[in-house]
């Protein structure tokens, strides 16, 4: 579920995490596994307003848990809630990958060395300058984020979701 920020008075949410936030938001959704849920959801919460920017499906005989990312999280988060899925929210680390023959190399020994633990992992759909990026679940997403971009390595911010200059 969604962390709750303290900050000053009157301050909300959007103000406490605006689009520069340095994380993303990951919804996963727990579903049935049967014909035709994920287009239910898809149907639902892909729109002009909330395009997808991320998909990841684990399943099992009985029931699937997709994970999705979103250009418009707070968007997404309202169409979820109105549509009856049960789902909840966690931050994840969007990382543009390095030039290079090794990129996701560059990005996990960068991890590695601080000792923190990539738990999952998938592609994002996003492009900009030529370069791709990808989100990562992590044990410490600020630690990560530091981590990150101490090795010199571009953070993916909402923002950047949201203007994506070269859509795949």
């Amino acid at each position: 579920m969604p962390h709750d920020f303290q900050g000053g008075e009157g301050a909300g949410t959007e103000t406490m995490r605006g689009r520069a936030w340095p994380c993303l938001r990951q919804f996963c959704i727990f579903l049935e596994n049967r014909v035709g849920r994920l287009n239910d959801v898809m149907r639902q919460l892909e729109s002009l307003d909330t395009r997808v920017m991320a998909l990841s499906i684990v399943d099992s005989v009985d029931f699937a848990m997709i994970r999705l990312m979103f250009d418009n999280a707070d968007r997404a988060r309202e169409k979820l809630e109105l549509s009856g899925f049960l789902f909840s929210e966690s931050d994840v680390v969007g990382v543009e990958l390095p030039e290079g023959d090794k990129p996701f190399h560059a990005v996990c020994s960068a991890l590695v060395k601080a000792e923190v633990n990539i738990h999952h992992a998938y592609p994002l759909l996003y492009r900009r300058h030529g370069r791709g990026a990808v989100a990562m679940f992590v044990d410490d997403v600020d630690q990560a984020v530091h981590i990150l971009q101490d090795a010199g390595h571009r953070i993916v911010t909402e923002s950047d979701l949201h203007d994506d200059d070269e859509y795949l």
